[in-house]
């Protein structure tokens, strides 16, 4: 078993992006921006803005958090999104989720102009994904497709497995996945939670992606020997003995399985270095694209 240390391939890329906005710098030209905006202040979202704004800062970004009220209304969150899409100094817009439940999602992420979505949710830059068409991938699959290629991970006729079909991760992970690309070139099967008997598959499975949500859910006994293990859950567990009050825990039981795996991430330190990694690839293109 080796690990798939998130970690250490996001702080590659970082270490490359440093020297590049260097070189911009050094050329007078225009730094990356990247703007956040957090409505509310739950925690795990706290969590997640600030490892984005720390990550910009390493790599030499300029960032701005904009901060809103949980119970702002929907119309000026999207007036705020407005002011960003027409700021030319801004390159890359996420807002981070989840929201309220009085703000409408889809509205939100609709609103967001396409070429400044680094995140990668929005239709067009979706369709875009699916046509094989350059475009901003969302943040969380191409962060486990980078993480494949630092590692070398040769996925080509390998049967994936994908459990979760979510916008965010499952979709476009199965598109990305079957991509006639490198990573990629998988036979893929995508497994939810109407799939009968989700065990038979994943025996089955080369890799599997697990992102269904739900802790610990892939065991040792749906692993067959030698499996490539991609992590993409983490959800907190009340854990008294924490100073925190809690521990991380992803969708696969890392003990019994690890042993099985040839390659595994990690939760923390797996998946998600390398979806804010992936975020400042995408913030990185948008900047040049308009530069």
């Amino acid at each position: 078993m080796q690990l798939l240390d998130g970690k250490k391939a996001a702080q590659a890329i970082r270490d490359e992006l440093k020297i590049e906005v260097a070189q911009l710098a050094a050329e007078g030209k225009k730094i990356p921006h990247l703007a956040a905006i957090l409505v509310g202040n739950n925690g795990a979202s706290e969590t997640y803005v600030a490892a984005k704004v720390k990550a910009c800062d390493e790599a030499g970004f300029l960032s701005t958090l904009i901060r809103l009220e949980a119970d702002t209304p929907e119309i000026r969150l999207l007036d705020q999104i407005e002011k960003l899409n027409n700021d030319p100094d801004v390159d890359g817009i996420l807002v981070q989720l989840p929201l309220p439940s009085h703000i409408r999602e889809e509205n939100v992420i609709n609103a967001i102009d396409p070429d400044k979505d680094v995140d990668g949710f929005h239709p067009v830059n979706i369709g875009r994904m699916v046509q094989g068409l350059p475009t901003f991938i969302p943040a969380t699959p191409h962060g486990v497709m980078l993480l494949l290629e630092h590692f070398k991970i040769d996925t080509k006729g390998k049967h994936a497995v994908v459990v979760g079909r979510s916008n965010i991760v499952g979709r476009p992970m199965s598109i990305l996945l079957s991509a006639n690309t490198n990573p990629g070139n998988c036979t893929v099967t995508v497994c939810h939670s109407r799939t009968p008997d989700i065990k038979s598959f994943c025996l089955q499975a080369d890799i599997i992606v697990a992102a269904i949500g739900k802790p610990e859910f892939i065991t040792a006994d749906m692993v067959k020997e030698g499996a490539i293990i991609v992590d993409v859950g983490i959800t907190r567990v009340e854990d008294a003995t924490k100073k925190s009050g809690f521990k991380l825990k992803g969708d696969v039981h890392f003990d019994s399985v690890a042993p099985k795996s040839s390659w595994i991430t990690p939760v923390p330190g797996g998946v998600g270095p390398m979806t804010i990694a992936a975020l400042l690839k995408n913030t990185y293109r948008s900047c040049a694209l308009k530069n």
